[in-house]
């Protein structure tokens, strides 16, 4: 538990708030107008480019979701407010910024704060189908600009019948609704995904073989710094989710599952070595001194991972090394990632510093197509 704030730290974290938006604006309009003026001989500057990309991790909230929310007085999330967001709106953020599909999740806090299992899966099945008819076989106009992760009646505390609940619906959502894959978080309440309860949900998403979307959560308890934890408190609850289902055999067991990580795999890639150490093939590569294609765990190779909030070399070039760039696809976390797409053209530049031009066609694209084949499908887009 975290000390109750005083008047000082009340008034700073406010602060922060409202300074952020602006703060990250004024960065991408000030962003070294010497170097963007006359790149240098080794820039790459990218081609311009059609509407094409398809984005893999980005949010919906419905109005009947945000007056939900607020009546349990949640405005923030992940410690900023909660974003405006519509279709028509989702659209002319992929309008402006050569995006051709999302494919929207619904993020913290999800359904967990409902009080009820009856509550919690009332709004899964709400939100699913509203995912399902209003948007991935929606109206004209929106008709192939969406695909959607379900979301499952999963609450604060886990229990017996909300996983229960939640293999039913998970089975609906894409096998009735037609809906992409399934959202889990990172934690529930503190219990990570390779907890023994969740283990008739993973023999289902296994029989769907399923793309699983893991986005993080802000943790139950964690030293309060005075600043929102989305920005490094979410890519930690990723790493320990993804550690926890490697070390609990998750992935062995459960080989069908496709599993996409939020933000890069948070810190994972940088310490992907170090987390698979007590793992049985790097700890033997480690002692006798094998390639280094073995010094990570082959399970944490096999993960996709997001370019949402992480698209810089410092990021996208460890993800790179692990796992490769056909398990790389791109994202922008957009609504809550607004204030960084002011205006229009390449939403990621960064990503110039990693990939080349075809790579780039591949992370924005490709990889995506061959993951999501229905959303493939629906847009006419060929996947081999």
């Amino acid at each position: 538990m975290t000390e109750p704030e005083n008047a000082q730290d009340t008034g700073r974290r406010r602060l922060l708030k409202a300074a952020l938006p602006l703060a990250v604006t004024a960065t991408l309009l000030d962003a070294t107008p010497s170097r963007a003026a006359s790149p240098g001989p080794t820039a790459k500057v990218s081609a311009p480019r059609g509407r094409d990309r398809i984005d893999v991790h980005c949010h919906l909230i419905p109005d009947f979701y945000r007056q939900s929310l607020a009546e349990h007085d949640i405005t923030e999330i992940g410690g900023v407010p909660v974003p405006a967001w519509s279709p028509a709106l989702a659209v002319d953020f992929m309008n402006r910024y050569g995006i051709e599909a999302q494919v929207v999740s619904v993020s913290e806090p999800g359904i967990t704060y409902l009080d009820t299992a009856a509550e919690r899966l009332d709004m899964a099945q709400r939100l699913n189908t509203y995912m399902s008819r209003e948007l991935v076989h929606g109206s004209t106009y929106r008709q192939g600009r969406f695909g959607g992760f379900a979301v499952l009646p999963l609450g604060r505390t886990v229990t017996v019948k909300d996983v229960g609940d939640a293999v039913v619906e998970a089975r609906r959502a894409v096998r009735e609704l037609g809906l992409d894959g399934v959202g889990l978080f990172s934690s529930y309440g503190g219990t990570y995904l390779g907890d023994p309860v969740f283990e008739p949900l993973l023999r289902e998403l296994d029989d769907l073989r399923a793309m699983v979307f893991i986005h993080p959560v802000t943790p139950t308890t964690y030293p309060d710094l005075g600043l929102p934890p989305f920005l490094y408190e979410f890519t930690f609850d990723t790493t320990r989710a993804l550690v926890n289902m490697l070390y609990k055999g998750v992935y062995e067991r459960h080989a069908r599952i496709r599993w996409l990580a939020a933000h890069a795999g948070g810190t994972l890639p940088y310490i992907s070595y170090r987390t698979s150490l007590l793992a049985p093939a790097p700890a033997l590569a480690q002692q006798l001194g094998a390639s280094r294609a073995a010094d990570s765990s082959p399970y944490f190779r096999s993960l996709f991972y997001d370019t949402a909030l992480s698209p810089a070399p410092q990021a996208m070039k460890s993800v790179r090394e692990l796992a490769g760039t056909e398990h790389i696809l791109f994202a922008t976390d957009w609504p809550f990632s607004s204030p960084l797409f002011p205006g229009a053209g390449d939403p990621a530049p960064q990503l110039d510093e990693t990939f080349s031009s075809n790579e780039r066609l591949a992370v924005e694209r490709s990889n995506a197509l061959a993951q999501f084949p229905a959303l493939a499908a629906r847009i006419g887009a060929r996947t081999g």
